[in-house]
């Protein structure tokens, strides 16, 4: 790659991470699923899927809001109505209740690791920080915590930094793909695109297969010129619909890298 496709390449990045890295653990740990969520350089088309998620949210906030309204001392209600908060953008709501619990549970590691996520959904990275160190203790470290202070630590710039606690988080839990997926990406924001695909792959590796991990694959393909092969793989294993919209937008976030230099486009990320 030449000067200039380097130069465009670091302002596409860098435009990627006001909003990309932070998704891939903001959402955190979560007793449903079996990993924390993984972010991504370039939203998705919205599936049928993530609007019933949307929606179960949505329902959530009702029932939670009324069960907190009633027993605002309860931290099990208040991390289930934050979380629905979060789920549907409110997060200075989410920060609010979080907060309140913090302060009422000051100990409490699962309410120390939401708040500091919910925190830095919100931008506040160095108070984020702060209360995620607290979340878990060197003698007993939290992988998912590790990943989330790393997600921060890139959205601030710190890369180098935001690595190491990554690849602390996998001496942990070795080949755990959410935490490949962050260090994938952060990889990609320091511009190191070899190590990015690199790692990227190692998550794909995984099954089941975050569609994420693998649309932010095609699109450092992408932008390292491989494009019929980044195509390829932001089509594998889709129905045909999906496929073409997957397809379509990479086409569009790779135009953008083009672009960039006059326009600063930002790219987006996936919330879960």
């Amino acid at each position: 790659m030449d000067s200039t496709g380097r130069i465009r390449l670091a302002r596409l990045i860098a435009s990627a991470a006001a909003v990309a890295v932070i998704a891939a653990a903001a959402a955190g740990c979560q007793t449903t699923q079996s990993t924390e969520t993984t972010g991504s350089l370039a939203a998705a088309p919205i599936a049928p899927a993530a609007l019933a998620s949307e929606g179960d949210a949505r329902r959530d906030i009702q029932v939670y809001g009324q069960k907190y309204q009633a027993d605002p001392h309860n931290a099990d209600v208040a991390l289930r109505y934050a979380q629905a908060l979060r789920a549907t953008g409110q997060r200075a709501q989410a920060v609010a209740v979080l907060e309140r619990a913090s302060i009422e549970a000051p100990h409490d590691k699962a309410v120390l690791g939401a708040y500091g996520r919910a925190l830095a959904e919100a931008g506040n990275y160095n108070q984020a920080l702060e209360v995620l160190e607290r979340a878990h203790t060197p003698d007993q470290p939290d992988w998912h915590i590790l990943s989330a202070q790393g997600a921060v630590l890139d959205q601030m710039g710190r890369h180098a930094d935001a690595q190491r606690y990554y690849l602390t988080a996998l001496k942990i839990v070795p080949d755990e793909p959410s935490v490949l997926s962050n260090l994938g990406l952060s990889y990609a924001l320091s511009k190191n695109l070899r190590e990015a695909e690199a790692t990227l792959r190692r998550a794909m590796e995984r099954p089941p297969v975050d569609p994420r991990v693998r649309q932010n694959l095609a699109l450092v393909v992408g932008l390292e010129g491989r494009f019929a092969e980044a195509e390829t793989i932001a089509r594998a294993d889709l129905p045909p619909d999906e496929a073409a919209a997957n397809v379509a937008y990479l086409r569009q976030m790779l135009a953008r890298r083009n672009a960039a230099p006059k326009s600063n486009a930002f790219l987006t990320g996936e919330l879960n």
